[in-house]
């Protein structure tokens, strides 16, 4: 625990103009960043008697070792530095909101020459119109299902799109009314361009134009006795009411505006939001953060604010936004808002009408959020917590681990040999920080070598970045040029590793040989579940209950997961490889051109110089050279049927590069399976 006043600023440092600040731990990682009208008021509110601070300030400053600054022009400059910083860093100590769910959302990719309509989750896209988010994806598909009817816009895959280009057939929805069959050349890019724009107008709210066009439209069909037209325009009209009648009408004067309620008590606190356009709501989602800084429900709602648009631009951002509290001062935010809108956005509280009633439901969905999410979550903290106290007592350690590193070790017959590394910290998985190793020191199948190997190349790196910060230089810390994190500069207090006693010894020796002696080893045997400690002759058992022992496992079976899933991964790429990816100076495409001109490596290996020298962009040294590398090659073992003993004599599997430029085979290549470990 540091003392605040060790890292103080000396008086006249910090300069009293706009700026973003953050707070450095003793391994150089960002735990902090916050903004300030005043850097020089804001900071000395930190450095203060600890009796006075907040009980979470209180642990933020005793964990920090350093603070630093950047001076901005204005507060709207210091609103986005500071957005920009947390999405970086990731900050512990800062409020960070989680989405409960990945929303679906309905998009048309109208960067494409024949836009799509599909259902799309995560980051998005650029080219690409949003509409939602939807609470789940078959709301969005039976909202599309309904609009294609009018609306017969392309929603098949890049691979069914050209199977039918190729073919001249379209597919099922082009054959009942459903698509326009662009594939097929039915209707121009431009007409379809059009229509996809139409399909997006409808879904913004722009709904009683269509309606009106398409009542006109059958009553001059009806007048002119084309019944069959008419009657087809009123099922029209009919699909487009139904699609509107999902989303009922919330604000009657058409508005475009989100609402943001907040429901939070002292730990926690979760975000609703509404979006409502053209008066309906056309989506819903939902955030939810530990309060892990003394902090106001303006400042939440100015954290919502930020994690809500700091991506956005345009009409992404409403003309409107109703919130239940004003971050102060409100003039950064709402000038942030407009310009990433481009145009006025008016933030605001409602009081009265049907702004306030929504927002009232909309607190009552907050409320219900926060509820729920106490009800999963309220033993779970506990339970995390529980569990990490239980570890530092049966392995007898100064404090509870926060920071755990798990290593395990995977081949398969001893080929391919792999390890992982897993990072938990306060209980919970930190992939961000899951390292890969292959074993380069030896060949073959030797676990306890692979485990020295793996402890000793992680904490080499660890004490390479260590020196390289400067925390050896008699306490001075150097400031690195980005700021970034690097890859293994923190060190956990507990090191796990999945086996017995033999792999705790090799991770013990491997820390002592570098000087290491206060990080905590221990192994997770599987065959009874027993804890191993380094130079101890019986295991430390722990209860088949006990809350430490489940976290223990979960490590180590994550552990396991990610060590398999590379060893596959290499293992396939292994069996997958062809005798040209031998061949010097030859690439995928001359690959891929030799193969589709032979039909196989096998007619390829019997083909002559001439022969093979045919093959566009095959000259004859090259020629020479795959010659003389097919016959050097031993080729594939012949398979065998197990039931008869029959030699099978069947053609080597065509290998085509896939979208990652690595060869796929197009058969299933023969393997011995044995056991993973």
């Amino acid at each position: 625990m540091a003392d605040p006043s060790s890292y103080r600023p000396k008086p006249g440092e910090i300069p009293d103009s706009p700026g973003v600040y953050r707070f450095r731990d003793e391994h150089r990682r960002v735990i902090y960043v916050g903004k300030a009208k005043s850097l020089r008021q804001r900071l000395a509110n930190y450095f203060q008697d600890l009796a006075n601070l907040h009980p979470r300030t209180r642990t933020m400053v005793t964990t920090a070792a350093s603070v630093e600054w950047t001076v901005v022009s204005t507060e709207v400059e210091a609103l986005q530095l500071e957005y920009t910083w947390i999405k970086e860093f990731d900050p512990r100590f800062n409020v960070k909101y989680r989405d409960d769910k990945s929303y679906p959302y309905l998009a048309v990719t109208m960067n494409e020459e024949f836009p799509r309509v599909q259902v799309m989750r995560g980051q998005k896209r650029k080219g690409v119109r949003y509409f939602g988010p939807y609470s789940h994806a078959w709301a969005i598909r039976d909202t599309v299902d309904l609009l294609l009817r009018v609306f017969p816009v392309r929603t098949c895959s890049a691979g069914v799109f050209k199977n039918a280009a190729r073919t001249g057939r379209p597919c099922l929805l082009g054959y009942i009314g459903k698509c326009s069959a662009p594939c097929v050349g039915r209707i121009s890019p431009g007409d379809h361009g059009e229509l996809a724009e139409e399909f997006c107008d409808f879904m913004a709210g722009r709904t009683g134009t269509y309606l009106r066009r398409l009542e006109k439209q059958m009553m001059e069909a009806a007048e002119e006795m084309e019944y069959e037209r008419a009657a087809r325009l009123r099922d029209d009209i009919d699909a487009l009411k139904k699609a509107m009648e999902k989303n009922a009408v919330v604000l009657t004067d058409a508005t475009d505006a989100d609402l943001i309620a907040v429901a939070e008590d002292e730990l926690e606190a979760a975000v609703q939001i509404f979006h409502v356009r053209g008066g309906r709501v056309r989506g819903q989602r939902g955030w939810v953060t530990d309060k892990v800084e003394e902090i106001t429900t303006g400042a939440l709602v100015e954290h919502a604010l930020q994690q809500l648009y700091g991506d956005e631009t345009g009409d992404s951002v409403p003309k409107e936004v109703l919130v239940p509290a004003l971050p102060d001062p409100i003039e950064p935010v709402q000038d942030w808002l407009t310009g990433r809108r481009g145009s006025n956005v008016s933030l605001r509280i409602p009081q009265r009408g049907d702004k306030k009633a929504l927002m009232e439901t909309v607190q009552r969905n907050a409320q219900q959020a926060l509820a729920l999410h106490k009800t999963k979550r309220a033993s779970d903290l506990t339970t995390r917590s529980r569990a990490l106290e239980e570890i530092a007592g049966a392995l007898d350690l100064d404090s509870a681990p926060l920071r755990i590193e798990c290593y395990d070790i995977s081949h398969l017959q001893g080929e391919d040999v792999v390890a992982s590394m897993v990072v938990f910290e306060d209980g919970l998985q930190r992939k961000s920080e899951y390292r890969r190793f292959q074993i380069k020191g030896f060949a073959g199948q030797d676990d306890v070598r692979s485990m020295h190997e793996v402890i000793t190349r992680r904490f080499r790196r660890y004490l390479a970045e260590k020196e390289k910060t400067g925390e050896w230089a008699d306490g001075e810390v150097l400031t690195e040029d980005d700021g970034r994190p690097k890859r293994f500069a923190y060190p956990p207090q507990l090191v796990v590793v999945d086996g017995g006693q033999p792999q705790v010894a090799a991770a013990r020796r491997a820390l002592d040989e570098l000087g290491i002696d206060d990080i905590a080893v221990c192994g997770l045997a599987k065959r009874l579940e027993e804890v191993w400690l380094p130079d101890e002759e019986d295991p430390v058992v722990l209860p088949r209950t006990s809350e430490g022992l489940y976290l223990l496992q979960r490590v180590r079976d994550e552990a396991h997961r990610f060590a398999i899933t590379y060893q596959r991964s290499k293992r396939t790429k292994r069996l997958r490889s062809s005798p040209l990816d031998d061949v010097p100076g030859l690439g995928e495409t001359r690959k891929q051109a030799l193969i589709k001109h032979f039909g196989s490596v096998k007619r390829l290996r019997s083909a002559t110089v001439d022969q093979i020298q045919e093959v566009p962009g095959i000259g004859r040294k090259t020629a020479e050279t795959i010659a003389v590398a097919l016959a050097q090659a031993a080729p594939a073992a012949p398979a065998v049927n197990t039931a008869t003993g029959e030699i099978m004599e069947e053609e080597e599997p065509v290998t085509t590069a896939g979208s990652s430029g690595e060869p796929v085979s197009t058969g299933a290549p023969h393997e011995r399976r044995g056991q993973e470990t």
